[in-house]
């Protein structure tokens, strides 16, 4: 009975199976960013994006899966400048398969980064190379490290118009890194260091030569100050005995005298001002202070017999 129905249910089982491989091998998904190139019988036929697609099994096949997402490759290559330095590159390029669908499918980035190179990358590689390899002679090393952006811009819209024959769109082209030979970095350091010596030895010097002119003026302005100072106490002074001079004579007190009397009353101040602000520690004085209380009468003493001395002597009388 068992047997019966095996026998029954066997070629139901068959279908089942075969439906099942068939629909396997139909059915297929394409996932977000890629695409599918379809070819027939070894012929395109179609490109398929994301989403579920039905293909004819044994008829069709996928030929390859195309990815659209944004790609990078990253390089080293070597290149002489004008001055005859020969430096190494560190160059990264982004890229990926066009977008643009064109006229027909045979038109489209996707078609053409498939059929048109077997190794595109390396092909891009090669053309980034060369441009750079054709642009650093042009330029100094100084000017490398400045317009390296600017290098690779140019190398970047060069190459984009070859690949983009390809089926590929260069993003950006980017050189990270620029390597001097040991030597030539060592000499730009030791320029470097030098530049910077002298422009701080030239910021001193200025430094040096402002502090002085202000330092000089400043010493003429108070030397100018102090000069009319001095002047304005000078006259002060004078002024001050001549109208002294005018009280006294009023007392019926001798020009001469009062003379003398200013002469010691100056000098009495100078040994009051010298003990307050002098910094000597020893102050010759006359042995006895009589002697310094004397001092008037011998000034007085002087004068008269300076006046004396003027006058000429009588003949006696017989």
């Amino acid at each position: 009975m068992l047997g019966l129905i095996f026998g029954n249910l066997l070629p139901l089982i068959v279908i089942l199976v075969i439906v099942v491989v068939v629909l396997s091998n139909a059915l297929f998904v394409v996932k977000q960013q890629h695409a599918v190139i379809i070819e027939r019988l070894g012929k395109f036929n179609r490109i398929v994006g994301a989403g579920i697609h039905v293909k004819i099994p044994v008829i069709d096949r996928k030929a390859a899966t195309v990815s659209l997402r944004t790609m990078k490759n990253g390089f080293d290559i070597d290149a002489k400048t004008a001055d005859n330095v020969t430096i190494g590159l560190e160059v990264s390029a982004q890229y990926h398969v066009s977008y643009e669908m064109g006229a027909g499918p045979a038109d489209s980035g996707v078609y053409k980064s498939y059929y048109m190179l077997q190794q595109p990358v390396a092909q891009m590689r090669d053309f980034i190379t060369d441009a750079l390899r054709s642009s650093i002679p042009v330029y100094t090393l100084d000017e490398v490290f400045a317009k390296k952006d600017d290098i690779a811009q140019d190398v970047n819209a060069t190459v984009s118009e070859q690949m983009d024959a390809y089926g590929f769109t260069l993003v950006s082209t980017l050189i990270t890194r620029i390597a001097l030979p040991a030597e030539v970095e060592d000499s730009m350091n030791q320029i470097n260091a030098a530049q910077r010596t002298k422009a701080a030895a030239q910021d001193l010097a200025e430094a040096d030569r402002i502090r002085r002119v202000t330092e000089a003026v400043a010493e003429a302005e108070a030397m100018e100050k102090s000069g009319e100072g001095i002047a304005n106490q000078r006259k002060a002074i004078a002024t001050g005995i001549r109208d002294s001079l005018e009280v006294i004579q009023t007392t019926g007190v001798s020009n001469n005298e009062a003379n003398l009397l200013f002469m010691y009353t100056q000098w009495t101040e100078m040994m009051t001002e010298f003990a307050r602000t002098g910094k000597s520690s020893t102050v010759v004085l006359p042995a006895s202070f009589k002697e310094s209380a004397s001092m008037f009468e011998q000034m007085m003493a002087a004068g008269e017999a300076g006046e004396q001395a003027n006058v000429p002597s009588m003949p006696s009388a017989r």
